[in-house]
């Protein structure tokens, strides 16, 4: 018996549903619970083929946990060392080198000293920093937002310099973005699973949460096809089995905005009745794929584009 666990923190929508919809489909061989864990020791099997990772982002020992469980053939959705890897101003530093619009962006030393350091561990670091020369390749408004995520926490919008400098203050050792704003005609949250599966939501942002999914912008086939395949693009190059991808349409151009989301919001209060029923259908067919393509004690892990050209040697963006 192949089993597929989810590792979850406070939702219950998406991981219930999506336990259930896999034990509905009555696959021999297969079956999906909560994952359990009773104890973690090194190179021990976890005894799931596959594990859909919704927490570990916040809870490091679950993060220990699904290393050790990858490194024994579990198929960690999404891989936990790129994961532990990756971080939002490397994501568009990348897509810079893949010809996908990306706002502009420059990443800011954190306003007070990591702990454990002093001035003098800043030997390399410019005092003060050229502000001036960034203030004007961003422009104003332009918003303020933590470099490794952290969903909508800690996200400004800067009106001007001293706006910039006040609200800089208020970041602590967080190191922040600052990135040009796009004024958008059109904006879309899109769901990405195995690479392959695409669901393009309209989406406002500047909704009130509840009401975000509440849209009702209309791409034509054109259009949708060249969001389609910016999804596909990022998500191929970072590797991530499931992420959403946030574009803003600009002058009829996709900027991607968001896109190192790989524990995206699934709950059903909050998408919607038509994606959560999608995402959770899509989940739990790649899920199934995944357990049936599981070789035991193999690496089962999805590796993005960027490493595995980096690994061969290779031209990295063509």
């Amino acid at each position: 018996m192949k089993k597929i666990g989810i590792l979850h923190g406070k939702e219950r929508s998406f991981p219930e549903a999506f336990i259930e919809r896999i034990n509905s489909k009555n696959i021999d061989g297969i079956m999906a619970e909560a994952v359990r864990i009773d104890k973690v020791v090194q190179g021990e099997s976890s005894g799931y083929a596959v594990i859909i990772d919704r927490i570990s982002q916040d809870v490091p020992f679950y993060r220990a946990y699904l290393k050790n469980a990858a490194l024994c053939g579990t198929a960690v959705i999404n891989n936990p060392f790129w994961w532990s890897a990756d971080e939002k101003f490397f994501n568009n530093c990348l897509s810079t080198k893949m010809d996908v619009p990306v706002p502009k962006t420059v990443i800011l030393p954190s306003h007070e000293l990591p702990t454990d350091t002093t001035g003098e561990s800043f030997a390399n670091l410019a005092y003060p920093m050229d502000w001036e020369s960034m203030f004007s390749y961003i422009g104003f408004p332009a918003y303020m937002k933590p470099h490794a995520g952290g969903g909508w926490k800690s996200v400004y919008k800067l009106t001007d310099k001293d706006d910039f400098f006040a609200k800089h203050a208020e970041t602590e050792q967080l190191v922040m973005m600052l990135q040009e704003e796009i004024i958008f005609d059109e904006y879309y949250r899109c769901y990405c699973i195995g690479g392959k599966y695409v669901k393009i939501m309209p989406y406002e942002p500047r909704n009130p949460h509840h009401l975000r999914y509440v849209a009702d912008f209309k791409p034509d086939a054109a259009r949708y096809r060249l969001m389609e395949d910016i999804v596909l693009r990022i998500c191929k190059y970072l590797g991530y089995d499931f992420n959403t991808v946030e574009l803003a349409i600009r002058d009829g151009v996709p900027y991607a905005i968001d896109f190192c989301n790989p524990a995206p919001d699934a709950e059903l209060s909050s998408v919607g009745q038509e994606n959560f029923d999608w995402v959770v259908e899509a989940a739990a067919t790649f899920a199934i794929e995944k357990a049936q393509a599981q070789v035991e004690g193999a690496d089962n892990l999805t590796w993005g584009e960027y490493i595995k050209r980096s690994a061969n040697k290779q031209t990295l963006y063509k």
